[in-house]
């Protein structure tokens, strides 16, 4: 049995992309000395959750203006997660190839959003 998206959220590739990236930092933030836990493993956690829920959030809004609104909500979250991971590089809880790896992700996917949030 196949799982059918409801959602018009679901089927956006910014909204996916989101998803997948959130569960990649997640798996990341697992391998984090216990001293961040309430530090910075949570707000990277917090700040890559609110990238996907700010999108789905904002497109369920019946105003382009609000949901321009959310997507930028969205790009300045990805930009704290992309602070967070320099931070996670300096502090060596991050291989530079899984930095590059994730670092790349978050570029492609602020481009995505700033282009889809240009097109509304």
């Amino acid at each position: 049995m196949t799982f059918e998206p409801r959602f018009k959220f679901e089927k956006l590739r910014i909204w996916q992309d989101a998803m997948n990236l959130g569960e990649d930092i997640n798996l990341l933030t697992e391998s984090f000395p216990k001293k961040e836990l309430y530090n910075l493993s949570s707000q990277l956690c917090r700040a890559v959750d609110s990238v996907a829920l700010n999108i789905s959030e904002g497109s369920i809004i019946q105003s382009v203006p609000e949901f321009r609104k959310f997507l930028g909500y969205s790009a300045r979250s990805l930009a704290e997660v992309v602070t967070c991971l320099h931070k996670a590089k300096n502090r060596d809880y991050v291989k530079i190839i899984e930095f590059e790896k994730l670092y790349n992700s978050c570029f492609k996917l602020m481009n995505m959003i700033i282009a889809f949030r240009n097109k509304l």
